[in-house]
């Protein structure tokens, strides 16, 4: 059993990723306020302190703790470390995303250090960003010097204001994306706030102060006790949850050969810096979420540090699962940041996979991710260098045998991929039962409509056309779409649109609702016969014959083709035998080319 402290957005996301798994938890706020869906949770509230926590902890048989709190909740921190140690729980810490400290701004330890710092620059008139709750903290600046609170528009903060003696006229009132016009209409010569990160609107009231020549005042957060798991995304935090209590998940996440390659090359970079070895190492994923990956080993060879770290596909059959990636790190004459395809890497021979012949097959997403981290470790070093990255993959020419590489024009080895970073497993009965939960969260939050997608690119350009509908309405169907309809039509769900991408389309319209390519590969011959009933010549039905990817369709056609709208028909054709009574959306998304 699992047990989250929340009442935050943190704490929203949380409930959001356990809900996936269908299995009980409890959701715990100190008041009654947040209103929360929790399908397969129980909402518990009411302040606990350590004897309290343990005593829950017990009487439920919880075996980890979720510290989703405040960053400022430095009591609930601290009950949280001591119950867990007591009770020998793991903690996993689920934090915010912060921005890079700026030193134009004054960055405080506490409030009475904000008071001196306040007094030592001069500032007169201040406009207090911190909340109510910091109304006596302050109390021997405001007594002094004009200043405004500014604290959420309901009677229990004007209420606690005024308790606290401070001056109901000085009261201003939050509201989202007013800061501007808040800060023009009271000519601070300082604002002060609390380091809240993305979720506590940091940047936003920064940014405002900037833009108005306001003075930044920071108090900074408090540190966490040591021992937590610490986390900032849906992912590492179900990645975390997965290691830390196995069975939670149907099936476990893992990290893409990408973001693998990244960290071997993070580790490497650093060990070249410092000449340390490092056990562990922290990199970001291309939605802004960090997560840490272990260090398997660091060989040090002349002037080169070679990474090692393990590819953890979870419960994914990837080829690559559980095979070694290396990243050797060594200084360039070169400016900038450059790639070697090492041994067991391939080499681009033939156009349209998204990168020039002769390059080596290293995606541009893995490329992004690895020179983001190499600049930001040079621009901490104050090294301004060229760098040389060459990625290798032991046995990685027999393991791209059983990839379509070849046929794909890759040779000697395999790609290094990913998008966002993450696999998810998309596989075996487990997933299907995933995805039966998912579904099932969706109804129980009222969703008459889902929208299903085959993975996050899909899904972002979805997300964008249906606004409306709650994160839950959206589900994976990976390869699974055949699986996924009879699903919906099994749960009484009123109305499916789904998204899908040519290379599966053309699957799909076969008649293939399994579109794994362990499954079904590519026919060139049906796509040609397609063509050719929806009016394409000869000429052009023989260079679709002569197509290695399904997405090369849209530079040969123009995307209103009556081919496209054949391939449709036909797809729904095959959704309907699945999903015989729901109304049904198909959408064949053009826009999705590789990154």
């Amino acid at each position: 059993m699992i047990l989250v402290f929340g009442g935050t957005t943190e704490g929203r996301a949380a409930v959001e990723v356990l809900g996936a798994a269908g299995k009980p938890y409890y959701y715990s706020t100190r008041g009654e306020g947040q209103v929360i869906d929790c399908p397969h949770g129980e909402h518990v509230t009411g302040a606990m302190d350590v004897g309290q926590i343990e005593v829950f902890c017990r009487e439920h048989g919880v075996c980890l703790l979720v510290d989703a709190a405040h960053p400022f909740a430095v009591e609930l921190h601290r009950n949280i470390a001591e119950a867990s140690k007591n009770l020998g729980l793991p903690v996993i810490r689920y934090e915010r995303i912060y921005p890079p400290h700026r030193p134009e701004w004054v960055w405080c330890d506490s409030y009475d250090d904000a008071i001196v710092r306040l007094e030592e620059r001069g500032v007169r008139k201040l406009l207090a960003l911190s909340g109510v709750q910091t109304i006596p903290r302050l109390r021997a600046w405001w007594r002094q010097h004009p200043t405004w609170f500014r604290v959420l528009d309901r009677p229990e903060s004007r209420a606690l204001a005024l308790k606290y003696g401070f001056p109901e006229e000085q009261l201003v009132y939050f509201k989202e994306g007013d800061d501007g016009r808040l800060l023009q209409e009271l000519h601070p010569d300082a604002i002060l706030t609390k380091e809240s990160g993305e979720t506590g609107y940091f940047e936003e009231k920064t940014e405002a102060a900037a833009q108005a020549g306001v003075a930044v005042f920071v108090i900074k957060r408090p540190v966490l006790p040591e021992g937590f798991y610490v986390v900032n995304g849906k992912q590492g935090f179900r990645y975390r949850v997965e290691r830390l209590l196995p069975g939670f998940f149907p099936l476990r996440t893992g990290f893409t050969t990408g973001t693998t390659a990244c960290a071997a090359a993070k580790a490497a970079l650093m060990a070249l810096l410092t000449g340390e070895s490092l056990e562990r190492v922290t990199v970001t994923l291309p939605a802004g979420e960090d997560v840490e990956l272990s260090v398997a080993a660091l060989r040090w060879e002349g002037k080169a540090v070679t990474g090692v770290v393990i590819k953890d596909a979870g419960d994914d059959p990837d080829v690559t699962n559980g095979h070694e990636i290396w990243a050797t790190v060594e200084w360039s004459d070169l400016p900038g940041v450059h790639f070697k395809a090492g041994k067991g890497v391939g080499t681009v021979t033939l156009p349209g996979v998204g990168l020039p012949v002769g390059e080596p097959a290293i995606n541009p997403v893995p490329r992004r991710m690895i020179t983001g981290e190499i600049e930001k470790l040079l621009q901490a070093a104050g090294k301004n260098r060229g760098v040389w990255v060459t990625i290798s993959v032991p046995g990685g020419e027999e393991l791209a045998a059983k990839t379509f590489n070849p046929k794909l024009g890759i040779v000697g080895g395999i790609s290094i991929l990913g998008t966002s970073g993450v696999v998810r497993p998309f596989s075996s009965e487990a997933f299907v039962a995933t995805i039966r939960k998912e579904i099932q969260v969706a109804r129980a939050l009222g969703c008459c409509h889902i929208v299903i997608n085959s993975g996050a690119k899909s899904e972002r350009v979805l997300r964008a056309r249906f606004t409306d509908l709650p994160t839950q309405a959206f589900i994976h169907y990976g390869n699974y779409i055949g699986e996924t309809l009879k699903i919906a039509t099994e749960e009484g769900v009123e109305s499916v649109t789904m998204g899908i991408m040519l290379g599966k389309a053309v699957k799909l319209a076969e008649g293939h609702a399994d579109t794994h390519s362990r499954q079904v590969v590519m026919n060139r011959d049906f796509i040609a016969s397609l063509a050719a009933q929806a009016g394409c010549t000869g000429e052009l039905c023989d260079r679709i014959c002569q197509l290695s990817l399904a997405r090369k369709l849209w530079t040969l056609l123009p995307p209103e083709h009556p081919f496209f709208q054949l391939i449709v028909r036909k797809c729904e054709e095959v959704c309907h035998r699945f999903y015989p009574h729901g109304n049904l959306e198909l959408l064949l998304l053009p826009e999705l080319l590789p990154d």
